[in-house]
């Protein structure tokens, strides 16, 4: 079942997102070469913790952390742990709160300082693709339409979307119905309704689509050894152009 929220939940999930937002600013202001993944990770957990949210991901499943970290052929879920990060490194942060019982989920891609191993590219394909999705994510539309945007945004410029990673729903609970895959045929999948509110998030490679998950349990990493870059908003629903409800 895809839950429909009302106007004072929306309410709620664009506070929550607004918190997810503004973490994501202090965190990119910390991705400067020779920080250590835990730095930010304690960082960014504290600013949400002062005011008056929680880490949505730490504890969850197991997940060690409060954000997930994760560096240049890192797909997703990457620790942060004592890893430096070094001039030139892609690092792709996921954040998450639960905020007066909702939720709000963003991930970003960044490169620290010059980008010395030729990323820029894949990035602003990746961010572009998740506009593409979102600018599909309307009241009447079909569910796959948003993938099918974000894929053939990608697959056009040379790039590949992971198969096995989706957005979903999200709401009084992190995860959600719907899965949103982020490829897939236009006109199907269940019709897209007002009150609907998605996270939406392309994971994007430089090489092969496929990825394998490291010892840990958790890191995903891409097959061949290729970057990756990870864009997400949390979205809700209307019947003209969707609210981005992860703005800081």
């Amino acid at each position: 079942m895809i839950n429909i929220r009302s106007s004072e939940e929306i309410a709620l999930l664009r506070e929550a997102g607004r918190l997810v937002g503004q973490a994501h600013e202090l965190a990119k202001e910390l991705l400067v070469p020779g920080v250590r993944g835990e730095t930010v990770d304690r960082e960014v957990e504290t600013f949400i913790c002062d005011n008056g949210g929680r880490p949505a991901f730490k504890g969850f499943q197991g997940f060690p952390a409060s954000v997930c970290f994760s560096l240049n052929d890192e797909v997703v879920h990457g620790i942060p742990g004592r890893r430096e990060v070094r001039e030139g490194d892609v690092v792709s942060l996921d954040i998450g709160v639960e905020k007066d019982g909702y939720y709000g989920d963003s991930a970003w891609s960044y490169i620290v300082g010059e980008d010395i191993q030729d990323a820029g590219l894949l990035l602003t394909i990746t961010e572009e693709s998740l506009y593409k999705g979102i600018a599909r994510a309307v009241d009447g539309n079909r569910l796959f339409d948003i993938g099918h945007a974000i894929q053939t945004w990608v697959e056009r410029r040379g790039f590949s979307v992971v198969r096995e990673m989706v957005g979903h729903g999200i709401g009084t609970m992190m995860h959600e119905e719907p899965q949103i895959p982020n490829f897939g045929p236009p006109g199907k999948g269940p019709l897209l309704t007002a009150g609907m509110v998605f996270a939406i998030e392309p994971m994007v490679n430089q090489g092969s689509h496929e990825i394998t998950t490291l010892k840990d349990g958790w890191t995903a990493v891409t097959k061949d050894g290729s970057l990756s870059a990870h864009f997400e908003h949390c979205v809700s629903i209307h019947d003209g152009e969707a609210e981005i409800l992860t703005l800081p």
